[in-house]
């Protein structure tokens, strides 16, 4: 049985790289992933909060708007990016926006932190696994103190609606400017 299993088995070996790909290997590979990360976090870090500046955005193609934004989920979506790590970025910004519709920015900039201490870490020889420890305890502390700090007014419903308003106001809305007048007109039927 095994002699037709294995009977059938290539050893040659396998291209598994396009042709005019390149190999980085340990050291180098982490380096270019850390630096190409860090620069997308330090490229939007910029649009983050209140007085967070906008960003001119200019297509290859001549026929496209210009578009002006400080949104950080339309800037990752409108660059092109090859790094690993900086792919996991933009990845980790579309999920927020899917699932939250905010803090797009701020997710990214606070993973790319995250990255830049990693980076630190590592240079101070600390294994990988032990920092992703450290990370996770660091999330159980944060969680429990969340989870501490926050109050239930869902069965009071005034405390609930000004809640409610108070979630709004701190939404942008930036795919529907009517979204926002239409969130507090639910709410004020509540």
């Amino acid at each position: 049985m095994s002699s037709q299993l294995f009977g059938k088995v290539s050893l040659q070996p396998l291209q598994v790289l396009k042709d005019n790909a390149e190999e980085e290997r340990s050291e180098t590979a982490r380096l270019s992933s850390f630096v190409g990360a860090i620069a997308i976090g330090d490229l939007i870090k910029s649009t983050l909060g209140p007085k967070g500046m906008d960003k001119i955005l200019q297509s290859t193609d001549m026929n496209a708007a210009v578009q002006v934004t400080n949104d950080g989920a339309t800037i990752l979506k409108s660059i092109g990016i090859d790094n690993p790590a900086g792919k996991i970025l933009v990845d980790i910004s579309r999920v927020q926006d899917d699932e939250v519709g905010d803090g797009t920015t701020s997710v990214t900039v606070l993973a790319c932190e995250l990255l830049r201490e990693a980076e630190k870490l590592i240079g101070m020889k600390l294994h990988p696994q032990t920092i992703i420890a450290g990370w996770r305890k660091a999330v159980d502390t944060a969680a429990a103190a969340l989870e501490r700090s926050a109050t239930d007014n869902g069965n009071d419903p005034e405390k609930f609606k000004q809640d409610l308003f108070n979630i709004a106001t701190h939404l942008e809305f930036q795919d529907s400017p009517q979204g926002r007048e239409s969130f507090l007109t639910f709410v004020s039927k509540l």
